[in-house]
């Protein structure tokens, strides 16, 4: 069987930051790496759920909506995936949305987006202050990624 395009990335090497992953047809996979991969160090479910509800709710509510294609967590709680539509959407317009959108949710105010039992399988894991501060962080460490520091 063939080993999956995420095996075949060294997990040894990587640091927090932004990455271009793959691209599949117009489809552009980036990683966005909050934790040092086998150290111990992982995001806890909190985290990874409160960040996911903000920033998919930003990124689904932004002038580039249409590009959206999904953004979610990595199982092994590292950090996340961002999937667009490359014909709509550059790898410049990708990251500096991405930097618009963590911005937005490290200052976000009002209610959590989606936490209510009608919306969400597990709301009350939902923290809107847990996800704001992993927002935020991220956000200062992606404030001037471009384009040549997407290579893993």
């Amino acid at each position: 069987m063939e080993r999956i395009a995420s095996f075949t990335v060294d997990h040894n090497k990587l640091v927090p930051g932004l990455y271009y992953s793959r691209r599949d047809g117009d489809i552009v996979t980036f990683d966005l790496r909050f934790k040092k991969p086998n150290t111990g160090d992982l995001l806890t479910n909190a985290q990874m759920h409160s960040a996911e509800h903000l920033i998919a709710t930003l990124l689904r509510n932004s002038q580039d909506k249409e590009a959206v294609i999904y953004f979610g967590p990595m199982g092994c709680q590292t950090g996340f995936y961002f999937l667009f539509d490359n014909r709509l959407l550059s790898c410049e317009g990708a990251i500096a949305l991405l930097q618009q959108v963590f911005t937005a949710a490290g200052d976000y105010t009002g209610e959590m987006p989606g936490k209510s039992p009608a919306e969400c399988g597990n709301y009350i894991n939902l923290d809107l202050e847990t996800g704001k501060a992993v927002c935020k962080w991220y956000a200062e460490l992606i404030a001037d990624w471009t384009v040549e520091k997407l290579a893993y």
